[in-house]
């Protein structure tokens, strides 16, 4: 059985969409940055099950600081949404709670996943002081740089899915 599923990666500027889209497509990182304009939008098959397997269309929003001014257009007809801050990066995510209200207001039924990038950037016990004293929670904890939960993120958002197809 074989089905699509769009997911739109979303977040603030620099947290490492591209580069999380990256390394579950292509496998790859690459430190040069470029500014995501507009959207991209890339496919990967990924097989969940024996004989079940899921198109993901995964729609690379740019970044931006005001969360609320992300086109409603994009959003339109989104199985799942990723949204991604930079755990080394507090100006990403002292705002989290209200960022996270404002895309589940746009788009209130669509299964989301919270990811803190970059994790490879900050000591683990530093990263876990960092979580509890900012009260945040992750679905998970990702490099994009070496590749730590960046498959089991996008398994696990396709798994959820197409248990709902």
């Amino acid at each position: 059985m074989h089905s699509s599923k769009k997911i739109v990666v979303l977040g603030h500027f620099g947290v490492g969409k591209t580069s999380l889209i990256r390394r579950f497509v292509t496998d790859t990182f690459s430190d040069n940055y470029k500014v995501t304009i507009g959207v991209h939008i890339t496919k990967k098959l990924v097989e969940i099950a024996v004989d079940r397997e899921v198109s993901l269309i995964l729609w690379d929003l740019e970044g931006t600081d005001e969360i609320e001014s992300i086109r409603d257009s994009y959003l339109l007809g989104t199985h799942g949404l990723v949204f991604v801050f930079d755990v080394s990066r507090p100006s990403t995510f002292e705002h989290l709670g209200n960022d996270l209200k404002i895309v589940r207001n746009k788009v209130p039924e669509t299964p989301l996943m919270v990811v803190g990038n970059k994790s490879d950037l900050v000591d683990k016990a530093e990263l876990k002081t960092v979580l509890d004293e900012n009260e945040l929670s992750a679905d998970f904890l990702t490099s994009a740089k070496t590749g730590e939960f960046v498959n089991e993120l996008f398994l696990k958002l396709a798994t959820l899915l197409v248990g709902d197809a």
